[in-house]
Order: structure tokens, then sequence, then C-alpha cells
């Protein structure tokens, strides 16, 4: 596939993968991007996983022809993007690796390489010639391993963005990017991988964005996903928003656990108090039954949380505290939080809940707390209407 007039396509597309990283669901499969730079020197960038590594290193050869590469360019070290390095090497020994320190330090450690292998060290901001061509290597560290680095090529205006811009999905699925509806056939699967994969590096994403600001790009070339060749601000911009924790639309998540289905009523008495008020958007999960990272890409989504959960050995339900670690893990902050609590003998939900939240910056709790003592009752529907106040 032509990405641009020196730049060709050559990654593969996985339908065999379950759980990518061991974790996330990925019903649409999963691509490996790699890419060639066709110039007077010729550049492979990044490698696959090591499943694919037959037809990756065959669609390098019919990009190339009879040419030999003469860079392999590693962006990350991460397996799924680096798993054929020494593969590759085996076949082309001739050409010179291209990486940083901590590069090719993590790459000692997953394979035992040619004392004779061809190394480029390089340093934030160094430039590579290769023809027409200039590639400039900026360092992206901890987005989202501490060796990631970026490759800006010009004249071209190509960003070789490592795993920033990713998104889950095989190219070759029913998952491309509808024009009319980017926000479900693009952010939708690349929120999920954001916040799921990148969303605790927040800070570091933002300085990779102030790095890309004064540059022209025209096309991004990520490690995961489809190329981005048009309206490239409207993904600069989820990119922002995501990175700096602001709240990408208004709306409220209510996340629930419910043990006999009072705490899910409940729940879903609430969102039907607020769809009836006109809330913005309302969105409900069943933290038990529901898939967690699609849990978690919401409540980074809106900018209001509701949190309703039963008592459960003083605690919250086990299901409530892994979804609030996942948040607390990612720095979430800048939401307000409703909470939903229930107990038969001791409600502790909400000071439990409370605890935890308690050293996140700018999450403001919304009153009252709905406590419910077993099953709703005429106090906790009235309480419940007053918090759906609260949340409008």
């Amino acid at each position: 596939m032509k990405i641009s007039d020196s730049v060709k396509y050559v990654g593969v597309n996985d339908h065999e993968v379950d759980l990518f990283e061991g974790q996330y669901v990925v019903p649409e499969g999963m691509a490996y991007n790699s890419y060639v730079i066709v110039d007077e020197k010729t550049v492979v960038m990044d490698t696959v996983d090591i499943n694919f590594k037959d037809e990756w290193l065959k669609n390098i050869a019919e990009v190339l022809g009879d040419r030999t590469p003469d860079y392999l360019v590693v962006s990350h070290m991460e397996p799924d993007h680096s798993a054929n390095i020494r593969n590759f090497i085996d076949k082309y020994p001739g050409t010179t690796v291209v990486g940083n320190a901590q590069t090719f330090n993590m790459m000692g450690q997953f394979f035992e390489l040619p004392a004779d292998m061809k190394k480029l060290v390089v340093k934030n901001g160094d430039t590579l010639e290769t023809g027409k061509n200039t590639l400039t290597f900026v360092f992206a560290p901890m987005v989202h391993w501490p060796e990631v680095m970026v490759t800006y090529m010009t004249p071209e205006n190509v960003l070789f963005s490592a795993d920033a811009f990713g998104k889950f999905g095989a190219l070759d699925a029913d998952n491309g990017i509808d024009p009319e509806d980017k926000d479900e056939s693009w952010a939708c699967e690349a929120r999920r991988y954001y916040f799921g994969i990148v969303g605790k590096y927040g800070p570091q994403a933002q300085n990779l964005l102030k790095a890309a600001a004064g540059l022209t790009i025209d096309v991004i070339c990520p490690l995961h996903g489809p190329v981005l060749t048009e309206d490239l601000p409207y993904y600069l911009d989820l990119y922002n928003k995501w990175s700096s924790y602001t709240p990408e639309n208004e709306g409220i998540f209510i996340a629930y656990n419910s043990v006999y289905g009072h705490t899910k009523e409940a729940a879903e008495m609430l969102k039907e108090l607020l769809e009836k008020k006109n809330a913005p958007r309302v969105s409900i999960a069943d933290l038990a039954r529901d898939d967690m990272a699609e849990c978690v890409e919401d409540a980074f989504r809106y900018d209001r949380l509701v949190l309703a959960t039963p008592t459960y050995n003083g605690d919250v339900f086990p299901f409530m505290r892994t979804f609030i670690d996942a948040l607390l893990e990612r720095n979430y902050q800048k939401r307000k939080i409703g909470i939903i609590e229930n107990g038969t003998w001791a409600p502790m939900a909400a000071k439990v809940i409370k605890g935890m939240f308690e050293k996140s910056k700018e999450i403001t709790f919304l009153e009252p707390v709905v406590s419910i003592r077993s099953a709703l009752k005429d106090d906790s529907r009235k309480a419940l209407e007053e918090l759906s106040d609260a949340l409008l």
C-alpha cells in the first residue's frame, strides 16, 4: 500500500489474537504496522509480531525487489513491534539498526545479537539523510515505554508516531474510518486503546504533542490502526484532550455492581430520571459483565461519573475496586462523582470510595450520597431524585 511518494506499507493483520497484551478483547483483530521508505537509502520502520515473520519479510521483499535495506529503525521495543529484529538481521545482515541507547539495552535483553551487527545510536533531535528525505528522531519517553521515539520525515511531512494515535482492530476488518462518523469508526476503539495502554502517561503524551506542535504533519503512521491522512486536527485535538485528562463530552457514566438486583435497580432508576430531565448523554454499565476497558474508556470520555455498589466485606464490591484502581492508575481527575451505596447492616462503600480518590486532582463529590439499606424505599428514591438534579 502506498502511503506517500516514498513510504510503502508492509504491515500485517492478526485475526488470531483473542486478548491484546493479555487483557484487552479485540473482536476485530489487530494490525501490526511496518513501513518501508524507498529512497537513495532504504529504511524499514519497525518489525511486527513474531507470528507474522514470513508474511512481513515477504511484504518487504515485494517492495524492495533486488534492493537490500540500508536501515531498520526501531521505534519501540515491545514485542508486538520488535519480535522480528533478529530474524530481519539474519536475512539482511548488512543492515544498520537505528535506535537510542535504551533501545539497544532492551534489545540485548530480548535477543542474542550478532557481535558484528551494525548499529547507529541516535540522540534526541538527531537526523538521518536517506536521499531526498531527512529523518528526525524525537524521543517520546513513557509513551508508553522509556525507549520510545517517533520519527519525522521531511519534505513529505510524515510522522511515524510509534504507539501514539494507535487503535484496536485489523486493517482488513470492517473498521475503517468513516468520514461521516469518526467518533465511532476511529475514536471509539482509539480511545479504549489510549486509556487502556497509554492513559497513565498523560504528561508524557502532552510533551510529545508539544514537540509536534511546530511541525507540518500531512500523514501520521502509527504502529497500530489506520494511517491518518485527512482531518489531522481532529485526531490531534482528541489526543490533546485525552492526555490532559479533559472530558471529551458532556455526559454521565453510571458504573454499578449488584449482588441481588437492588443496586442495579437504583442505577437504572437514576438513568431514567436523568433521561427524563434531558441529560446530554447517559451511559450505564455492569462492571461484572461489561468489558472493563470500555468502562474505563467511558469514565474518561464523560465529565460526570456515578459509582453504585454494595458494601462487601467492609469494602466496595470487588469489580468496583478493580474499576476504581484502573481509574486511579491512569490519574483520573477533573470530574464530578456521584455515589450510590448499599448495605444491609453497615453501608461503608461511600467512605471507602472517597478514601480511594483522596489523592486525586480536581475530583468533586456530589451530594447527596444515596445510601440504600438493602432495597429502595421512599427515602432513597427521594435521594436519587436529588442526585439526578445535582448531576445536571
